[in-house]
C-alpha cells in the first residue's frame, strides 16, 4: 500500500463530514480533486470504506476503524512538526477560538499579524451564536471567545477590543424624513429578529422591552448575511451591529434609521478562563493585542466614527 498523508487526511475529514462538498471546503480543495483522492485511498484497499446513498456517504465499519487510525497518525505527524519547530524557537501548536457570528467581522484583524508571524501556529476558530461560545468557554474546549456580552456565571479575564454599536437598520424602501422614527412608526415596522441564544437578539428584546415598543416579528434568522439580504429585498427591519454593515452603507443597500436612545452600545471582548491555565501561544498572542490593539483600531476600524 501506497496511500499518502495527504489522502490520510482527505479520507479522515470525508468520514468525519460525511460530504465531499464540505470536506473540499474546509481543505481548501476543489469537489473533483477530493473525490479523486478519496478514490485512489479507497482503491488500495478490498473492504469497502464507505457507501455512497443519494448523495449522502456513509462510513462502513471497516471505514471507521480506518478512521480512528488515520486520527492517530495525522495528530503524531502534527506533534512531530510542532515539536520541530519548537526546537526551532518557534510558537507552534493549535489555537482555538470561539466567537459569535458577528464577530467574524471583527477578529480577523486581531488575528492576522499574530498567524502571519508565527508560521508554525494553527488557528481553529469555530463561528456561532452567543450559547455554544460561552458552552465552549465554560467546557474548556478553547483558549479564547470573542463576545459583546461578558457571561456573568464564569471567572473571567478580558480584553476590551472596540465599541460596539447597534442601530435600527432598513433598506432601500424605507424613506427617511431626518428625524427619529416616532414610537408609533416604529411599532408598525415588520421586524426580523436573530435566533435564540443570539447576543444581537438579546440586545434588541431588551431595547424593545425597555421602552415599551410593541411590535411584530416578521421572521428570525441565523446569521447576520441571512439578515442583512432580507432586510435589502425589503422584507422588514432590524436592530444590527454596525460593524457587519459597512459596505451595504456604503453602497445604499441599507441605511440607519434614526431612534431616541439607539445607538446602543456594548464592547466586544477577548475573553478567557481566569483558571486556565495558558499556553506559550495563548500568552503570546495576548500581548500580541495589547502592543497592536490600537494601531488596528486606526487601520481597520476608523470609519466607525462617521457613524457617531
Amino acid at each position: 500500500m501506497k496511500y499518502t498523508l495527504h489522502q490520510l487526511e482527505i479520507f479522515h475529514k470525508v468520514s468525519e463530514l460525511q460530504s465531499v462538498t464540505k470536506a473540499s471546503e474546509e481543505l481548501f480543495l476543489t469537489q473533483p480533486a477530493v473525490s479523486i483522492q478519496l478514490k485512489n485511498f479507497q482503491d488500495q484497499f478490498q473492504i469497502p470504506l464507505f457507501e455512497v446513498v443519494g448523495r449522502k456517504i456513509y462510513i462502513t465499519e471497516f471505514g471507521e476503524e480506518i478512521k480512528l487510525a488515520a486520527e492517530k497518525i495525522l495528530k503524531e505527524v502534527n506533534a512531530i512538526n510542532y515539536k520541530a519547530l519548537s526546537f526551532q524557537g518557534e510558537l507552534a501548536g493549535k489555537f482555538k477560538i470561539a466567537i459569535v457570528s458577528t464577530a467574524k467581522y471583527v477578529m480577523p484583524y486581531f488575528l492576522t499579524n499574530f498567524i502571519n508571524k508565527h508560521k508554525g501556529v494553527d488557528l481553529l476558530m469555530d463561528v456561532t451564536n452567543k450559547a455554544d461560545v460561552v458552552r465552549s468557554l465554560e467546557n474548556n474546549e478553547i483558549d479564547f471567545a470573542m463576545v459583546s456580552t461578558i457571561p456573568k456565571h464564569l471567572k473571567i479575564n478580558r480584553i476590551q477590543l472596540m465599541d460596539n454599536r447597534l442601530y435600527l437598520v432598513g433598506g432601500k424602501q424605507y424613506k427617511p424624513t431626518g428625524k427619529n422614527i416616532s414610537r408609533k412608526e416604529f411599532e408598525k415596522l415588520p421586524l426580523i429578529f436573530r435566533e435564540q441564544g443570539s447576543a444581537t437578539r438579546n440586545q434588541m428584546e431588551y431595547f424593545l422591552v425597555s421602552n415599551k415598543i410593541s411590535t411584530y416579528k416578521k421572521m428570525e434568522l441565523k446569521s447576520n448575511e441571512a439578515l442583512k439580504q432580507a432586510i435589502i429585498a425589503g422584507l422588514g427591519y432590524s436592530i444590527m451591529p454596525l460593524i457587519g454593515i459597512k459596505n451595504e452603507l456604503k453602497n445604499g443597500d441599507l441605511q440607519i434609521i434614526p431612534v431616541k436612545k439607539l445607538p446602543m452600545k456594548t464592547e466586544w471582548n477577548l475573553i478567557w478562563l481566569s483558571s486556565k491555565n495558558l499556553s506559550s501561544i495563548a500568552k503570546s498572542f495576548i500581548e500580541n493585542i495589547k502592543e497592536n490593539k490600537d494601531e488596528i483600531m486606526k487601520i481597520h476600524f476608523n470609519w466607525f466614527d462617521d457613524y457617531l
